[in-house]
């Protein structure tokens, strides 16, 4: 007999993360009608591969797990095991990243790892035997080893498809076909770039056990990296978030609205980390301790941990924080843009806007007015792969000098794309980095950056190269938004930008918004500096290939720039008045045109930029919510602020929410008329020192993290 109590009594649902959800309500009509109608644009994109091209992928990956298992066989006969031990041997492959998650597209790599026997090691067995039986292979191309990576690495492709191949030996002496990674016991007896290799694998897998519904986390995560990539926040190595990074905060979404499908989770992803309260953790499940010993990410114990800007914690043990690469400059860029897609999605859901907005690129070289380039160059393609790799591991590097040697009053806003100038004679490729004086920043007339010395020590850590070949050369440029090379632009020539008429010029007030140097009356000089005989010659020395040039604006001022020229003694410079200041640009053109199959040494040239850098209101920047410039209230001191690990509600400014709002996570009906489900009734609290908050809870009370980002979460039903 069933007891009244058991009758009565149902299930609660599964709770997935370490909050409860912010909301159980299901899609309306609308939200499905919206999910078919980005499912098909993400389709027209050209995300999904063929099948034809699904197919090869498993052809390579069932080679490349023959020839390591050939390549443990050998290893294991000439070390003298007996033929039993020769005929077991074996070696396991498995993939992780955008494969494993089931989100690569067409042309992606292959991120994978080969686990090994305890007596075949990565030094020399994987990075000399392995990488001598790769070499050999006509399949195999473009073959690149990193054994000094943080995550040691063989990069190549295999019959045009491209591999990440790690390796991870464990301490079994025979591996079985069906090893489970995601068991602790094959982290026993391991170094830390052994457990960083497996923890690729055992992440993803755990990914995709904690998220509601696989498929809807999986478009809207592959959403979500193809927004990243057009608006240029997607490269881990340059201090954004990585395929990783985006996985896991999208999994905390689909947690939070486990019912919610495609279309919502990605309005709804926008909504939450735009009020999100950095550097409060994200988290998919409570952090585990286990007896092995390994470090996790703990602030109260590792003083490193409390740094850490935007911690996004991975959900296997070792738990870490996987996006430690971000600084202030990279964050203020990252929550710039989640307000753009806030807004956007805004707009979809009110039937004002189109998914193809929300993916429109972002215009960077029409964000800042001032900007470094960085040119690398090399002897031939093969030394310029391996070069390039390691510049563009260290430009994280340079953006975190100039913040610390500028005290944060400079910003920079390094750009995730390399470009290529086709007509030099040389390998060649060049990235660039937007720079901007931090917004709100009160300064003195004339006061400078003087940001030689940091270059230099940038250019110093560089040539540390241990594989360094000659002709590997490095050269940092200050240019301004009008001296950009004309080969970024996708036509050759930068297109003709209208001046449009502001508020500021209107009124004639200062467009400066702490009453700086720069004034619109100052337009007048602007337009004399044209006919600037110097200035000519400048544009006709640099310039000489650009078809068009963006026409000078009567609002903008350059900045009063003093140039620097590192290594030369008898520097060849063309020497032009900027306001009251001197400025000299190196007249030496890099990789000149005269010089058959090879460079000219050409120094860098640097420069002491003004305080009126990025100071001045930028019409040419993009008119929504999170633009670089002239929106006061984006970004004002929200992000600078936060080198200590919390934030109080003055250290987090307006950007987020102000003190005396509710900040509403509502989500509007197409008509406007109602509201859905689901509402955030308040706004995501400040949180204390995240330091302060670990020492008022023990180990597994991290919901307790959670709650203070997710706080006084009340429901609202509208049926």
């Amino acid at each position: 007999m069933v007891s009244s109590e058991g009758l009565s009594s149902s299930p609660s649902p599964k709770q997935y993360g370490v909050t409860k959800p912010i909301s159980m309500s299901g899609p309306t009509e609308a939200d499905v009608h919206r999910s078919r109608e980005l499912e098909k644009f993400l389709s027209d994109s050209g995300l999904y591969e063929s099948q034809e091209e699904a197919a090869k992928r498993e052809s390579v990956l069932g080679r490349i797990g023959q020839i390591v298992k050939d390549w443990v066989k050998q290893l294991t006969r000439l070390r003298g095991y007996t033929d039993q031990m020769v005929e077991d041997a074996n070696a396991v492959i498995f993939t992780f990243g955008s494969y494993r998650l089931g989100v690569h597209g067409p042309g992606a790599d292959i991120d994978t790892l080969c686990v090994g026997p305890s007596y075949v090691n990565r030094e020399e067995d994987f990075f000399f035997v392995l990488h001598n039986i790769l070499l050999e292979m006509e399949e195999v191309t473009e073959l690149q080893p990193v054994p000094d990576a943080h995550v040691p690495v063989m990069k190549f492709k295999f019959d045009g498809i491209s591999v990440d191949l790690l390796y991870a030996s464990i301490s079994l002496l025979v591996l079985p076909d069906d090893l489970d990674i995601s068991d602790v016991s094959v982290l026993y007896d391991v170094d830390e770039p052994t457990v960083r290799s497996l923890n690729g694998c055992r992440v993803a897998d755990q990914i995709l056990k904690l998220v509601p519904n696989v498929e809807h986390f999986r478009t809207t995560l592959r959403c979500l990296k193809f927004w990243a990539k057009r608006r240029g926040v997607y490269s881990n190595v340059t201090g954004f978030l990585g395929g990783v990074n985006w996985a896991l905060l999208v999994a905390r979404v689909c947690q939070l609205y486990p019912n919610a499908i495609p279309s919502m989770l990605v309005s709804r992803f926008f909504r939450v980390f735009t009020q999100w309260r950095w550097p409060n953790p994200v988290m998919l499940c409570p952090i585990e301790e286990d007896e092995l010993g390994f470090s996790v990410w703990d602030p109260r114990i590792n003083p490193r941990d409390r740094t850490h800007l935007m911690p996004i914690i991975t959900p296997a043990y070792p738990c870490m924080n996987s996006s430690y690469n971000v600084s202030t400059s990279t964050l203020r860029v990252m929550m710039e843009q989640f307000q753009y897609g806030n807004k956007i999605c805004e707009d979809i859901e009110l039937n004002k806007a189109q998914w193809s907005t929300l993916f429109e690129p972002y215009l960077f070289f029409e964000s800042y007015k001032n900007y470094l380039q960085v040119d690398i160059v090399a002897a031939d393609v093969d030394d310029l792969r391996s070069w390039k790799g390691w510049v563009e591991s260290r430009l994280r590097q340079l953006t975190l000098m100039i913040e610390r040697d500028t005290f944060g009053k400079l910003q920079c806003h390094p750009y995730a794309h390399e470009y290529v100038d086709t007509s030099k004679p040389c390998a060649h490729c060049a990235f660039f980095m937007g720079l901007q004086r931090k917004q709100g920043e009160v300064i003195q007339e004339g006061q400078q950056f003087d940001i030689r010395g940091t270059v230099d020590e940038f250019r110093h850590s560089i040539n540390m190269y241990m594989f360094w070949k000659p002709g590997m050369e490095i050269y940092v440029y200050h240019v301004r938004r009008k001296q950009i090379p004309s080969y970024v632009f996708p036509d050759g020539y930068r297109r003709p930008r209208h001046p449009r008429v502001t508020a500021h010029q209107q009124s004639d007030k200062p467009c400066c918004e702490d009453g700086g140097v720069c004034h619109i009356g100052s337009g007048e000089r602007c337009l004399k500096r044209k006919k600037d005989p110097d200035e000519v010659d400048l544009k006709n020395d640099r310039l000489e290939k650009r078809c068009s040039i963006s026409p000078q604006r009567r609002d903008s001022i350059s900045p009063d720039i003093i140039s620097h020229k590192f290594g030369g003694t008898s520097p060849a410079c063309l020497a032009f008045t900027e306001g009251n200041e001197m400025c000299e640009v190196d007249k030496k053109r890099f990789c000149s045109d005269n010089v058959e199959g090879g460079c000219t040494s050409n120094s860098s040239a640097i420069t002491s930029l003004s305080s009126e850098v990025g100071s001045c209101e930028d019409n040419g920047n993009e008119s929504v919510a999170g633009s670089s410039e002239g929106n006061n209230g984006s970004a004002d001191g929200s992000v600078e602020g936060s080198n200590n690990l919390g934030y109080s509600q003055s250290d987090s400014g307006d950007a987020y929410s102000s003190p005396d709002s509710v900040c509403h996570l509502e989500n509007v009906c197409t008509d406007g008329s109602e509201l859905f489900q689901d509402r955030l009734q308040e706004e995501l609290e400040p949180s204390a020192a995240v330091g302060m908050l670990l020492k008022t809870v023990g180990r597994g009370d991290e919901a307790a993290l959670q709650k203070t980002v997710l706080s006084r979460l009340s429901l609202t039903s509208t049926s």
